[in-house]
């Protein structure tokens, strides 16, 4: 990997985290092409330079790093993303794995981390925060191996749940009984094994709804 040829633009609205992130890459070498404060700011120059690696905050104004990733893929960008975040909760980090983020680290990660990660992606290899352990990670990935065995009712009807819409109204939209609605619940939870009351369906769509919604 050749430091002077990879571009990469950083993103942050903490500006002493994004000078200090400027920094540390340029003086070991790095060749950084831009910089943003915010979300929109960052998706702007990823479309305009087209960078190998872009290096997000997953928290920004106007747009999160979660955003701009979805957003720039839609326009067939062939950037590589790393996000960077203070959250290492399921959710989060589920989310990362869902639209397929090639770097997740932690902002308690030194530079030496960040430099591990750049050479990783760069070589076309997925790499997570060493402080998230493979257990946990493997957990993730089996949710969403789960959530990829719904069939499309049972996908419509979670995406449903997440947004809080209950049973009888949902039976209302499919126009079929409350049973029906019902006897689908128990197939999502047991494919989910989701374990508890049945009221732990909601819990957990609501807890991972932004990862359903894009699902």
């Amino acid at each position: 990997m050749d430091k002077k040829i990879l571009s990469i633009i950083i993103a942050d609205d903490y500006p002493m985290i994004l000078e200090g992130l400027f920094k540390e890459l340029t003086s070991s070498g790095y060749h950084v092409i831009g910089q943003a404060v915010d979300g929109m700011q960052a998706l702007e120059l990823i479309i305009k330079l087209q960078p190998d690696i872009a290096i997000l905050d997953i928290d920004m104004p106007f747009l999160n790093g979660f955003e701009v990733v979805k957003m720039a893929k839609e326009k067939r960008v062939a950037t590589k993303f790393i996000i960077q975040s203070f959250h290492k909760e399921p959710p989060v980090v589920m989310h990362a794995k869902a639209i397929h983020i090639h770097g997740f680290l932690l902002k308690e990660d030194s530079f030496s981390e960040i430099e591990k990660c750049i050479k990783a992606v760069a070589s076309n290899t997925i790499y997570y925060s060493p402080s998230l352990n493979s257990d946990f990670l493997t957990t993730l990935d089996k949710n969403l191996f789960s959530l990829k065995l719904l069939t499309f009712s049972e996908l419509t009807i979670l995406k449903l749940i997440s947004q809080q819409q209950n049973t009888n109204s949902i039976a209302e939209q499919f126009n079929v009984s409350v049973r029906t609605i019902e006897k689908h619940r128990s197939n999502i939870i047991k494919k989910l094994e989701i374990e508890g009351e049945t009221k732990r369906l909601t819990y957990w769509a609501i807890e991972n709804k932004k990862i359903i919604l894009d699902m």
